[in-house]
C-alpha cells in the first residue's frame, strides 16, 4: 500500500541488532515473518513503508510481499528502533529505572518521553490530547503564539500583566515579548515627526480598541462605517492570518514541552504563509485531525465492530420463518458435533489439525445428505 498514513510498526532487534541500519516492520509482517524474534513496539507513527524483506533485512525475505523496493526513501527512524526513548536514550520498561512514570509520545517527532523528562509537570493524562515536546518546540517556534489560548497547561502562566497596549517594542528579554506603553508627551513628539496630529482622542481610542477582539456585530458595523481605510489596511495584514495576529500579541517561550486539547488542530491557521511555513518545517499534518492518534484508535473502534456483526444474524433477518427455523436447527446441530468432536482432542491432550477440521465436516455433509434424502413429514 506504499507509506501508511498511520500504522502500528515493529522493530526487529534480531533482524536489526544495534549498529545495523534502522528498520521497521508492519503489524501483519511481525506475525507472519519475525514470529519467533525479539521485537521492539513502536505504538505508531506516520507515512511509513514496511521494510520486512528490503536491503537492510541481510537473510530475510518477505513471505507476504516478496518483491519489494531495496529501501523506504520517505521513512523516518529515530532510537526508537533500537528500542530507546527519550532524552535519556533508555529502554522501555527500563529494569534499572524504579521510578514510576508514563510515557507520551510527542505528536511532532513521535518519540516516547518520559513525564518527568519534558521541562514542565505533565497535566492530568484526561486533561490533554496530545504533548510537543522541547526539541519540536524549538523547532516549531510558531506554536509558541498559540499556547496563550490553546495549551491545557499553559493558560494561566503564559499571560503576562501588561498595561493597555499602543505600540510593539522590538525588546527581547529571557525570551518575553513585551509592548510597552508610551507617554502623552512621547505620543504628541512620534504624530508631529510624522506630519500628522490627531485632534479627536475619542476617535483614537476607538481604533486603538479595534486591535482587541470584539464579538459586538453592532460594534464592528459602525466602526466599518467610520473608519473604512483604517479597516482595510489592517484587515489586509491581519485578518487572514491568525498567526500574526497572535504573534502581535505578548506571549512567552519556555524551554518546555506543551500540551494540548482535543480540538487544538483546528484552530491553526491555514492561509497561504502558513501552509508554507508548515511546509519547509515539516509539519503539515499538524492541521489535519485525522492524523490524530485518537482517530486511528477510533477508526480501528470503529473497524471491529463491523467485524464483530453476527452473519448468522444478518442472514436470519434476511428470511421468512420457515427458513428461520431451519436454519437455527441446523446450526445448533453443528454447534453440538463439533463442540463433541473437539472435546475428545482436549480430553486426550492432542493438537487439532487442519485434516482433523477438514474430515469433521466432510463426515458432517455425509450425515446431513443421508438425512435430508429420508421422506419429511410436515404438520397440515
Amino acid at each position: 500500500q506504499g507509506a501508511v498514513k498511520r500504522q502500528a510498526l515493529y522493530a526487529c532487534s534480531t533482524c536489526t541488532p544495534p549498529g545495523a541500519e534502522p528498520a521497521g516492520i508492519c503489524l501483519a509482517c511481525s506475525y507472519e515473518c519475525h514470529g519467533t524474534h525479539r521485537l521492539f513496539e513502536l505504538y505508531t507513527k506516520r507515512n511509513f513503508r514496511c521494510d520486512c524483506g528490503n536491503s537492510k533485512f541481510k537473510n530475510l525475505q518477505c513471505k507476504l510481499l516478496p518483491e519489494k523496493g531495496k529501501v523506504n526513501s520517505g521513512n523516518k527512524y529515530n532510537d526508537n528502533f533500537y528500542g530507546l526513548y527519550c532524552t535519556c536514550k533508555r529502554p522501555y520498561p527500563d529494569p534499572e529505572d524504579e521510578i514510576p512514570d508514563e510515557m507520551i509520545q510527542c505528536i511532532v517527532c513521535e518519540d516516547w518521553f518520559h513525564g518527568r523528562h519534558l521541562g514542565a509537570v505533565p497535566p492530568e493524562s484526561g486533561d490533554f490530547h496530545e504533548m510537543v515536546c522541547q526539541a519540536c518546540m524549538k523547532r516549531c517556534h510558531f506554536l509558541w503564539a498559540y499556547a496563550p489560548q490553546l495549551a491545557v497547561f499553559l493558560l494561566v502562566v503564559m499571560y503576562l500583566p501588561v498595561p493597555p497596549l499602543t505600540k510593539v517594542n522590538s525588546l527581547e528579554d529571557d525570551g518575553i515579548f513585551l509592548k510597552v506603553e508610551e507617554s502623552e508627551e512621547q505620543k504628541k513628539e512620534i504624530k508631529k515627526e510624522s506630519g500628522v496630529e490627531h485632534h479627536d482622542t475619542k476617535e483614537e481610542k476607538q481604533l486603538e480598541q479595534f486591535n482587541e477582539p470584539s464579538t459586538s456585530s453592532g460594534y464592528c458595523s459602525k466602526f466599518l462605517q467610520k473608519f473604512p481605510k483604517e479597516i482595510a489596511e489592517t484587515t489586509s495584514e491581519f485578518s487572514f492570518c491568525k498567526l500574526k495576529e497572535l504573534q502581535s500579541k505578548p506571549f512567552v517561550k519556555k524551554d518546555t514541552a506543551t500540551f494540548w486539547p482535543s480540538n487544538w488542530r483546528s484552530k491553526l491557521c491555514t492561509c497561504e504563509d502558513c501552509s508554507k511555513m508548515y511546509s519547509e518545517l515539516e509539519v503539515q499534518f499538524l492541521t489535519d485531525e485525522c492524523d490524530t492518534v485518537l482517530a486511528y484508535e477510533n477508526k480501528g473502534t470503529s473497524d471491529q465492530e463491523t467485524e464483530r456483526r453476527d452473519p448468522l444474524m444478518d442472514t436470519l433477518n434476511s428470511m421468512n420463518r420457515v427458513q428461520q427455523v431451519e436454519l437455527i436447527c441446523e446450526y445448533n446441530d453443528l454447534k453440538t458435533e463439533l463442540t463433541d468432536y473437539l472435546r475428545r482432542f482436549a480430553d486426550e491432550g492432542t493438537v487439532v489439525k487442519r485434516e482433523d477440521i477438514q474430515h469433521f465436516f466432510e463426515e458432517f455433509q455425509s450425515r446431513k445428505r443421508r438425512r435430508t434424502n429420508r421422506m419429511q413429514y410436515y404438520c397440515s
